[in-house]
């Protein structure tokens, strides 16, 4: 199983907006998905089912390394792709550092998922490199980070980057596939020199090719719990995603875009 973690410095990026149709995108091709929400926000718990907030999740396999997977997964209305919320995460020190108990329980999760016979895991992890989200990249098989199209944002991506380099002392396999601009608004100068200016800041290929506009239907594809790409007129975006499943799948194959 590829498991890829949505990851980012900070909120208000765009993880859940890519996470939920990057997984549509690669159900749609066939294989068998589970979107994993890892964010104790629940974000793609309420953009998908209204009732995330009480269901059992993520957070109680962690607690409970006993908690039976199969009581976790929600199916969706395309039958290869499922969803495991947040579930209830009081009881877990989600502020802390990594510890070798909580990294083994993530890597047990992951293993089930494996047994049930996922092919590709899509998780939205918590802002920040610290506490489950470090155990989620000590873990996963790549990571794809996601950065709003704005001058002032992109001064953070080669910190997280140099963070993201040290991480792979602990997980060599980790690859990471680069960084996915977000919210970006063609008919805005500043969006588009911002998209620019990160591609001259980092090395090639760092930057996927593929970019995710600001559209108000991914606000009304969320109000109605549903993958922006199976509303009406959603082809466009749907596209996009097509365009960024496919490219991720190219990285995928290739040796990661860092040393």
């Amino acid at each position: 199983m590829i498991t890829i973690a949505i990851s980012s410095q900070k909120g208000g990026v765009g993880k859940t907006t890519v996470s939920i149709n990057l997984a549509h995108a690669f159900a749609r091709s066939g294989k068998r998905t589970l979107l994993v929400d890892a964010d104790p926000q629940g974000s793609v718990g309420l953009s998908l089912t209204r009732q995330s907030r009480s269901l059992n999740g993520f957070y109680d396999a962690i607690a409970d390394p006993q908690f039976p997977l199969e009581q976790l997964i929600v199916p969706t209305r395309l039958e290869t792709l499922s969803l495991v919320p947040a579930g209830q995460c009081s009881d877990y020190d989600l502020d802390g550092g990594s510890t070798g108990v909580a990294l083994h329980r993530v890597r047990k999760f992951f293993k089930m998922a494996e047994e049930q016979g996922y092919e590709v895991c899509i998780v939205d992890t918590a802002a920040g490199l610290f506490g489950v989200t470090a155990d989620i990249l000590s873990t996963c098989s790549a990571v794809i980070i996601p950065q709003q199209a704005e001058p002032l944002g992109i001064r953070s991506v080669p910190k997280m980057l140099e963070s993201l380099t040290r991480m792979r002392v602990v997980n060599p396999q980790l690859k990471v596939l680069g960084v996915v601009m977000t919210m970006v608004q063609n008919r805005l100068p500043e969006s588009l020199e911002a998209v620019q200016a990160l591609r001259s800041l980092l090395p090639q290929n760092m930057v996927m090719r593929t970019v995710v506009p600001r559209e108000d239907l991914f606000i009304r594809a969320s109000a109605k719990g549903l993958p922006v790409g199976v509303m009406e007129e959603g082809a466009g975006v749907l596209a996009v995603f097509e365009k960024l499943r496919q490219e991720t799948e190219g990285k995928l194959e290739a040796d990661s875009v860092l040393p």
